[in-house]
């Protein structure tokens, strides 16, 4: 466990936090039209993001929601845990890797085209691996809140009206998108949500008026999110915990309800297993770990929590690789490479 995660003050500066949080609400907007609200120049937001960027504090992906997915419990013997994790992060369909306290070593979120590909997966490629003692897999079934909503909290509720959203497909853009123009989006777009329309044109040799349609249309039927996200060791929530929760069925709609009350919560998971809820939450101290587990228990007294495990570092967001110290990497794994 490294010292960084026990800290309790943001090393981000006020100008950085308030980027990011533009970012978290609009990943793509430009920066001349984030100017006005954020109060620097054009330039010097884009020079700090490329140094925040650089530093792998933080970093906008496109999400291409879809298929199955999947929370995986993975033990291991102590001396070949950080082997067995170093090979997990490099299988495509894992998504996101937490080194974790409590009754897994290893928490993997998983997506692929089918459950049978999950399975797959799990049985033949993770469950392979020498050092790996045993798997669990929770299925996914419905998604009540997603890490993309939550926000840093650095601008004022008028200045975030204020961002930009995206523009909707021009009248005369095409219905469909084009194959060809997806898997250019899907290919750039997840290395670098922020990837320049005539960049990404160029690189697949397309023009940018389809390029540009394409991500409209995409993100207008919700077939493309984009995320932004930040290095949770320089925020003020260090602490990052998950909860596996047994709730009445007919509650779960209310506990979505009560997930987007909370700032804490930053993931919420309907799944199929022994539990049927999971939840995800950064806390700015250890102690919060209980008090959180007492208050939801308390908002919604038929829910149990039936354990629980504090993360100790992530090795894998979203494709990247993630370092002791909860940067980004260089490293990238495409998501789509699945199989």
């Amino acid at each position: 466990m490294t010292t960084i995660f026990f800290m309790k003050e943001s090393v981000l500066d006020p100008l950085e936090e308030r980027i990011i949080h533009a970012l978290q609400i609009e990943g793509r907007a430009p920066w001349s039209e984030l100017a006005p609200v954020i109060g620097v120049d054009a330039v010097t937001l884009a020079r700090r993001w490329e140094s925040l960027r650089g530093r792998g504090l933080a970093w906008v992906t496109g999400i291409f929601p879809g298929g199955a997915s999947a929370l995986v419990d993975i033990t291991c013997m102590p001396q070949h845990t950080g082997e067995v994790a170093e090979r997990i992060a490099r299988i495509p369909a894992v998504l996101t890797l937490d080194h974790t306290s409590g009754g897994r070593d290893l928490i993997a979120t998983m997506l692929a085209d089918s459950p049978l590909a999950i399975w797959d997966v799990v049985t033949n490629r993770i469950g392979g691996l020498e050092g790996v003692r045993h798997t669990q897999t929770h299925l996914v079934t419905e998604l009540l809140m997603e890490a993309s909503d939550w926000r840093l909290r650095a601008l004022s509720p008028h200045e975030a009206t204020r961002i930009p959203r995206p523009r909707p497909p021009r009248a005369r853009a095409p219905r469909a998108v084009h194959p060809d123009v997806e898997t250019a989006l899907r290919h750039c777009l997840a290395e670098d949500g922020r990837r320049p329309i005539s960049r990404i044109a160029a690189e697949h040799h397309l023009s940018e008026q389809r390029v540009a349609d394409g991500l409209a249309r995409l993100r207008a039927e919700g077939t493309l999110r984009i995320r932004t996200d930040v290095a949770r060791n320089v925020t003020g929530w260090p602490v990052y915990a998950w909860y596996f929760v047994r709730t009445p069925a007919r509650q779960i709609q209310q506990m979505r309800q009560l997930m987007a009350q909370i700032p804490e919560a930053r993931t919420a998971l309907a799944v199929a297993s022994q539990y049927n809820l999971v939840v995800a939450v950064w806390l700015r101290e250890m102690t919060d770990v209980m008090r959180f587990e007492a208050a939801l228990e308390a908002a919604v007294p038929s829910a149990r929590i039936v354990d629980r495990s504090v993360v100790f570092r992530m090795s894998k967001h979203l494709g990247r690789l993630i370092d002791d110290d909860g940067a980004a990497k260089r490293g990238f794994i495409h998501p789509q490479s699945l199989g």
